[in-house]
């Protein structure tokens, strides 16, 4: 099997571990096998890829989500520089509802993420540069693109480095408490 599935402390949240085949020439690895990522608590068909660069080390894109009837899941991969990833909670009645779980992702390790509809994601990036792409399990809406503060004390994220940089959006983000959301906790399905 290529690929190791963790769920972290949030369930749902799940660190997929790809394999890589190095030889001489440099390395092989898959990044998406829908029968195994099914059969790891995946089960959702990913309808578009986004790519997204960023030329400075301490650069923050989040907490962004998209509120139903286009909630998005996200699978995250670095391919190129280190990320800290972040997925929060925001479904209503969860018992993990504001919580919030983050994990370093790097090219050098290739590892991934998937976040579940239902919670906003962020990362910053921790090298010089990055390269992140991410998978989506519906398309970009603009009428339900929400986020968060990346900075809301009631979360207390604890971001890697100080003085992240931030786009003129995510500058002025509501609080988690005072954000549009329409998710609601189901039980325990991800």
């Amino acid at each position: 099997m290529p690929f190791s599935f963790e769920t972290l402390e949030i369930p749902g949240v799940i660190l997929v571990k790809a394999r890589s085949f190095p030889d001489d020439r440099g390395f092989f690895m898959e990044t998406y096998k829908k029968s195994e990522f099914e059969r790891n608590g995946i089960p959702f068909n990913f309808v578009q890829d986004n790519y997204s660069y960023s030329s400075k080390r301490a650069v923050l894109r989040g907490l962004h989500y998209q509120m139903n009837p286009h909630a998005q899941g996200k699978l995250v991969f670095p391919i190129r520089g280190r990320i800290f990833d972040v997925a929060v909670d925001i479904r209503k009645g969860s018992p993990t509802y504001a919580q919030w779980v983050g994990v370093e992702l790097s090219s050098d390790d290739p590892s991934m993420l998937y976040v579940p509809a239902g919670f906003a994601h962020g990362f910053q990036v921790l090298s010089e540069e990055a390269d992140v792409t991410y998978r989506v399990t519906d398309e970009y809406a603009p009428e339900v693109d929400r986020g968060i503060i990346w900075n809301d004390p009631d979360l207390a994220v604890e971001w890697p480095l100080a003085n992240p940089s931030l786009s003129p959006k995510d500058e002025i983000m509501p609080r988690l408490k005072d954000a549009e959301n329409n998710f609601e906790f189901e039980g325990d399905r991800s």
